[in-house]
């Protein structure tokens, strides 16, 4: 189990830092109030279906993978009509599920993208008082709670085959956004009263291939704030290096490389930085590398911030696929891989302690609640299972056939599944 020094921790440190989470029973952004894909929340319903446990579903206007975000007693979600032409963020009563407002962007240029990957799949984002959405190449925008747009900007166009994914993150006064992948790629921190850049850090692209298609580059990784004795960092994971910034102007203050070979197929990033005091892991895409380092107790010089060689603990060579991430419990790693195969790691060292077979195909995150984990696959079966060093232990498993591609969000005693369909919010019935 987590030990409760580090749960303290994770929860100061998002509030200390200015981010969006004030309240246990908010999750205000991709990944919930802690950005590590867990929460405080108890009494949790660990059994559902089509018929037990759903305290309301509301039908959805077409498929979408982004995970939505909850305020109080307002859920906020992403959605794209028209194959994209249309861009939308819908805000939903959340003690019912009606629709109060929705925002849509008309957008008529064409940006790439996979089937699997609907347009739109990045979550929001809210601080309570204001909501951040990337809408691609449509552009960055901000609302109100009230739906009133506040502020927008148009980026460029974000062009790769698999399309984008990376969600924003509010810190105080500034929205940061992994825009990319495709030949444009960079971080950037904007304004969040003004939508104005405060800076960007430039990242290589993939080029277009002679045919018109992009190379198998990209990172759709979303960063991750972290405080280190008394210095703040944003960290992300890009093709083959994780890197940490200064999150107020940029600078970039160290990198640990190795998170590919040189093959084209491994140049791709998909998780989220698994960040704690003692270990940081990052993990590859398709056939990626993945490694493990000791965040540096002093910042290295700006001519030395290449720490590979003296902070990098371990790396794999090689993977699973892997979309979703995983979440640290103490000193072990959790991940459910692509393919739907559940692992157990030690985090400092990389030993896989067991690997076993939880469920079929899955791009959802995990999610840690009342100690259970929680996982969505592809045709919609959520497995609930036990943290366990010796062994998968599951304790449910729970079938909406409904196809499924985003994570479970958690807020108040509910939780909240986006399916193709539908956004269900599950509930045990005798909780009032």
């Amino acid at each position: 189990m987590r030990k409760t020094s580090q749960v303290i921790f994770a929860i100061v440190c998002v509030i200390h830092l200015g981010g969006a989470v004030a309240l246990a029973d908010n999750w205000p952004a991709w990944r919930g109030p802690t950005a590590d894909g867990q929460c405080r929340e108890t009494d949790l319903p660990t059994t559902w279906s089509a018929d037990e446990n759903v305290r309301w579903k509301t039908a959805l206007p077409g498929p979408g993978n982004s995970t939505p975000i909850v305020w109080e007693d307002r859920v906020f979600l992403t959605q794209a009509m028209q194959q994209g032409k249309q861009r939308s963020l819908i805000c939903l009563d959340r003690r019912d599920g009606k629709i109060l407002w929705q925002q849509t962007i008309d957008f008529a240029a064409t940006e790439p993208t996979h089937n699997t990957n609907p347009y739109c799949s990045a979550s929001p984002v809210t601080d309570g008082e204001r909501v951040v959405v990337s809408h691609g190449s449509a552009g960055l925008f901000c609302y109100d709670l009230a739906g009133n747009e506040l502020w927008r900007r148009d980026l460029g166009p974000c062009h790769h085959i698999w399309g984008n994914a990376a969600s924003p993150v509010i810190w105080g006064e500034l929205v940061f956004l992994n825009f990319g992948p495709g030949e444009r790629t960079f971080l950037m921190a904007v304004d969040k009263q003004t939508g104005k850049d405060v800076w960007r850090a430039e990242e290589p692209g993939g080029k277009l291939g002679d045919k018109g298609n992009s190379e198998w580059i990209g990172s759709w990784s979303t960063p991750v704030l972290a405080r280190f004795a008394s210095r703040e960092e944003l960290i992300l994971s890009w093709p083959g290096a994780m890197k940490s910034y200064q999150p107020r102007t940029g600078e970039l203050l160290w990198k640990c490389e190795g998170l590919f070979k040189d093959q084209a197929a491994d140049k791709l990033v998909y998780t989220t930085p698994l960040v704690t005091q003692d270990v940081i892991v990052a993990m590859g895409g398709f056939t990626g590398a993945w490694i493990g380092l000791k965040p540096p107790v002093e910042l290295p010089s700006a001519s030395q911030v290449d720490i590979t060689s003296t902070h990098r603990l371990w790396r794999h060579p090689t993977s699973p696929q892997r979309i979703g991430s995983g979440v640290v419990l103490g000193e072990h790693v959790y991940m459910v891989n692509e393919p739907g195969t559940a692992q157990c790691i030690e985090a400092k060292t990389g030993k896989i302690l067991w690997t076993n077979r939880l469920t079929s195909s899955t791009w959802a995150s995990l999610v840690h609640a009342d100690g259970h984990l929680y996982i969505t696959s592809l045709d919609g079966e959520s497995v609930v299972f036990r943290p366990n060093l010796e062994k998968l232990d599951v304790v449910a498993r729970n079938k909406i056939p409904e196809r499924t591609l985003a994570s479970i969000a958690i807020s108040n005693g509910d939780l909240f599944l986006r399916t193709y369909n539908h956004l269900w919010c599950l509930r045990k019935a005798e909780r009032k």
